[in-house]
């Protein structure tokens, strides 16, 4: 799969400012085709609502016509702001959803066409990112080469999704040429409405996590107390086990628990915030996390089990396990391919038993180095390549 024009729409705009699978992947394709990007377009109550915040305005200025709507920020990738306003149909019953979410798609479709237009772009390959709702008709309205869709998460899980998600999940699936996905979990779903479906696995970006890198201690870190617990990533309450969090603080009051990352309402309201060996130190810029997690004694990732996590594949995990460290995890299906690099648990009395295990018993070399080389081996160059595998065994079999 190369010297071809791809266009790549998700959920997840280029200036999101937080890793994302398909900005990783949008440039991965980048290295051998050419890419448009296709940021997520406006809704109508987004539009008004968050009118003051500076995407948002960005985004209405395109609309306008008052600043350009496609930039190349990279060498062979074009990012668009859509010059459309989509209509905020989510609360709507089936078969109006169904109708306008048609309208909505046609009217996205006529701006990535147009931009495409104006590329040169020919015959492209389209790939969408878990965007179930405005990928729902693009395969209709831009004709692709060639259709892809990507499932990373599980998201019909969440209450924004529950409504209509079942529905334009499954027919996007299954009117794409090929479904790929970051876990074997995901991938085993998705063939019930699509059988060429395959796992391509995950990649990571070690940019900012060097095991080479001698990286200084942060200074909010260092009066806090070893040994250190950590957790880096988003603190939300729908992914995570607080209560086995407030547990495991409570019995253990000699630990020090550290998190990085902005908290929900579930974690601000959380007893965690009572215990005086619990540190809420907020979010950080993406080149400062792995100082933290330098030095952690244990790093975590206490997962709930549920429809969204039991396939998910955490990216934290891999940067943890690339700079070394011992890692304890919630015990899932997924999480069974890390078992012989990561501790998994079930519940309060195994994390426990695990963190206290490795606090008297810390690793020896040769574990440190596999523990990074597993982790390392996690690249997008490999996972896209299992795109491009599996894209050349279609054509191939379609030749056949």
């Amino acid at each position: 799969m190369t010297n071809c024009d791809i266009i790549v729409m998700g959920l997840q705009s280029w200036d999101i400012g937080i890793g994302s699978n398909c900005i990783n992947i949008a440039k991965e394709f980048a290295v051998d085709n050419r890419v448009l990007y296709v940021n997520r377009a406006l809704d109508r109550v987004s539009s008004i609502k968050n009118k003051k915040d500076p995407k948002t305005a960005r985004r209405l200025q395109s609309v306008r016509g008052e600043i350009t709507d496609l930039t190349e920020v990279e060498k062979n990738i074009w990012v668009l702001d859509p010059t459309v306003v989509l209509e905020s149909i989510n609360w709507m019953p089936a078969g109006l959803f169904a109708f306008f979410n048609k309208r909505n798609n046609r009217k996205l479709a006529g701006a990535i066409k147009a931009a495409g237009d104006r590329l040169g772009f020919k015959n492209p390959v389209l790939f969408v990112d878990n965007d179930f709702f405005r990928g729902q008709y693009l395969k209709e309205y831009l004709q692709p080469s060639y259709f892809i869709y990507y499932i990373r998460d599980y998201l019909l899980q969440q209450a924004y999704f529950k409504k209509h998600g079942p529905a334009c999940e499954k027919d996007i699936m299954g009117k794409a040429d090929l479904v790929v996905a970051n876990s074997s979990y995901l991938a085993q779903y998705a063939r019930q409405f699509n059988k060429n479906s395959h796992d391509i696995g995950q990649g990571c970006d070690f940019t900012y996590f060097n095991p080479d890198v001698q990286y200084k201690k942060p200074a909010d870190l260092e009066p806090v107390p070893n040994p250190v617990i950590g957790y880096v990533g988003a603190l939300v309450g729908y992914r995570l086990n607080i209560p086995l969090l407030e547990g495991l603080a409570a019995r253990r009051p000699e630990w020090s628990f550290v998190f990085i990352g902005p908290e929900d309402e579930s974690f601000q309201a959380s007893r965690l915030h009572q215990l005086s060996n619990v540190h809420f130190l907020g979010k950080k810029k993406e080149t400062e996390l792995a100082a933290y997690v330098s030095y952690f004694d244990v790093c975590m990732n206490p997962q709930l089990v549920n429809e969204t996590t039991k396939g998910n594949y955490p990216r934290k995990v891999d940067e943890y396990l690339a700079l070394g460290k011992p890692v304890v995890a919630t015990y899932t299906e997924f999480m069974l391919s890390f078992a012989d690099y990561v501790f998994l648990g079930h519940n309060v009395d195994d994390y426990e038993r695990i963190i206290a295990g490795i606090i008297q018993s810390p690793a020896d070399q040769a574990t440190v180095e596999k523990r990074q080389a597993f982790a390392l081996s996690h690249t997008w160059k490999n996972s896209v390549l299992k795109i491009y595998h599996q894209y050349h065994n279609a054509l191939s079999n379609d030749r056949g």
